[in-house]
């Protein structure tokens, strides 16, 4: 006779071994039941995330700016017992005046930023870009330093459509975000890579 299966970790099983992970590797649950865990990104992920932060200043009530909570690496339950760490995410204040002390956070992101690495790439665009649309996250960006490129997705019927792109220009305006990001800065020299 047959075993029956084991039923897959739970959430918090899961959220458990995340947090006895060594410090430089971060965990995720981009599927029920199923841990992915990622090294600590290259040279060129970290410098298009800071300066992409950066850029960002002016909109970050956590810094003075104005109209948004933009928060790196941050812990975020999501629907359907999934834990997603966007590189950058923001939430409007009007809906969120304050962000919760939690970790993980239950409130969900206006607006998410994958910034693409060799090892992470597939699962940026393939699973997080979809599951953030599935689950009502209204924008989303996907930058590739790799490319210098930048990619805006608006939330449409429960998916993610390209709204808009950048691709080296010295500066652009890339929504949700309605002022100019001087993008060019976010990469390393060197010729585009195809």
């Amino acid at each position: 006779m047959a075993q029956p299966a084991a039923a897959p970790p739970t959430f918090e099983e899961l959220y458990e071994r995340i947090r006895a992970l060594p410090e430089h590797l971060t965990g995720e649950i981009l599927e029920p039941g199923v841990l992915r865990t990622m090294s600590r990104p290259g040279k060129r992920h970290r410098r298009a995330a800071r300066l992409c932060l950066h850029g960002l200043v002016p909109f970050d009530a956590n810094v003075g700016g104005v109209g948004w909570w933009i928060e790196p690496e941050t812990e975020i339950r999501f629907p359907g017992g999934r834990l997603v760490v966007p590189d950058l995410c923001g939430f409007r204040v009007e809906r969120v005046p304050e962000l919760p002390d939690e970790n993980p956070l239950t409130v969900l992101p206006d607006w998410c930023c994958e910034v693409l690495s060799p090892r992470t790439a597939r699962d940026d665009v393939a699973v997080k870009l979809p599951l953030y649309a599935r689950s009502g996250v209204g924008w989303s960006w996907i930058v590739d330093p790799m490319r210098r490129l930048v990619e805006v997705f608006e939330t449409v019927g429960g998916r993610p459509a390209l709204t808009a792109t950048a691709q080296d220009e010295a500066c652009a305006v890339l929504p949700p975000f309605n002022g100019e990001l001087a993008i060019a800065s976010w990469w390393l020299p060197g010729a585009v890579e195809e």
